[in-house]
């Protein structure tokens, strides 16, 4: 590990231990709430949560400045700023612009959804709470990698960074990380995402690559499976390239994207609604397969070997007539031959 990494990942961990204690005060508000009167009584924990979120973002955002000064310096990089990153500015607000009591109310009207709908009340309360969970840790996050980027921006030595990933991460973040985005590139995460900021030069930046199939190989199988899923895990173990396997799936029928935002499919699926999330089989000349539109136009590498056509002409690109399979379905089509497996996922666009 270099040592910027190393001093990344201290910062990450002092930013964990926020988080983590400002999850635990979220927890007991929530174990106070009144299951006869659950509007008024979050009302009432609301007002200790919300300034207690306030405070956290505000300490992250105060390590801000201290941080890139540390980072570039091991890099051997003139930390000299325009200005200081004003702390206060980041903090006190939702990462979609809503008030933090705006953001934090909704375990509360999620859970009387439920109820309404017909949910057990302690099934319910308990997932305003894993949804109110999610909140609170994704906008202690959010505060935190703003206030980075807002220090970076005032650099004007260092033209941008890398994404680093920790912990345990999700395939998505892993087919990002060890990338250099210049300094303005918006930080794309997801509800819970850990990942953060490295500051770097272009050049610098190569000491801080996360090599995604490297990251990949140092799980084990039923990790891989839990990450990928069991058929895009094999897909990546027999040799398909892991960012068109992930990539694949984002745009999946039935998976939805991962935004800045908890949107109103995610908060059905967290009260235990429909499980949003899940492929679904769609009718493929008389077979239910499962299929994606990702990567499908004359700008995909699938797309391109499925035989798109340029439309740019009109001002679009047309997909391929031939529906992209995912790996599940090109398992379930190839059976044990293994031949025809790897056939059919260098077809696909799977294996580059």
């Amino acid at each position: 590990m270099s040592a910027a990494e190393q001093v990344a990942l201290a910062h990450y961990r002092q930013r964990r231990q926020l988080i983590d204690a400002l999850a635990a005060v979220a927890r007991r508000a929530w174990r106070r709430v009144d299951r006869d009167d659950i509007a008024r009584s979050w009302a009432a924990q609301l007002v200790e949560v919300v300034a207690l979120t306030n405070a956290a973002q505000l300490a992250a955002a105060r390590t801000a400045d201290d941080y890139l000064d540390q980072v570039l310096d091991v890099q051997g990089i003139n930390p000299a700023r325009e200005g200081r990153l004003v702390p206060a500015s980041v903090a006190g607000v939702a990462s979609d612009g809503r008030t933090l009591a705006g953001l934090l109310y909704e375990p509360a009207v999620g859970t009387l959804s439920a109820i309404k709908a017909g949910a057990d009340v302690d099934r319910a309360l308990a997932g305003g709470y894993a949804l109110l969970d999610m909140m609170v840790r994704t906008q202690l996050a959010d505060a935190g990698r703003t206030a980075d980027q807002v220090a970076l921006a005032a650099r004007r030595h260092v033209g941008g960074y890398v994404r680093m990933v920790v912990g345990n991460t999700c395939g998505r973040c892993v087919v990002l990380a060890g990338k250099w985005y210049r300094y303005n590139a918006g930080f794309r995460r997801h509800p819970r995402c850990d990942c953060i900021h490295v500051p770097a030069s272009e050049d610098t930046g190569r000491d801080i690559r996360t090599n995604p199939r490297a990251w990949f190989d140092s799980l084990s199988a039923a990790e891989q499976d839990k990450q990928f899923t069991k058929a895009g895990a094999q897909a990546i173990r027999d040799g398909g390239d892991i960012s068109q396997v992930v990539n694949a799936r984002r745009g999946a029928y039935g998976l939805t994207p991962a935004g800045a935002r908890i949107t109103a499919e995610e908060a059905r699926a967290i009260r235990g609604g429909r499980a949003r999330g899940r492929l679904e089989a769609v009718d493929v000349y008389g077979r239910q397969l499962f299929v994606t539109n990702e990567g499908v136009t004359t700008r995909g590498l699938a797309g391109r070997r499925l035989g798109a056509r340029d439309g740019s002409k009109q001002g679009r690109y047309r997909a391929a007539k031939t529906p992209r399979l995912m790996p599940e379905s090109i398992y379930q089509i190839a059976g044990n031959d293994r031949a025809e497996a790897l056939r059919l996922l260098k077809r696909f666009g799977y294996i580059i």
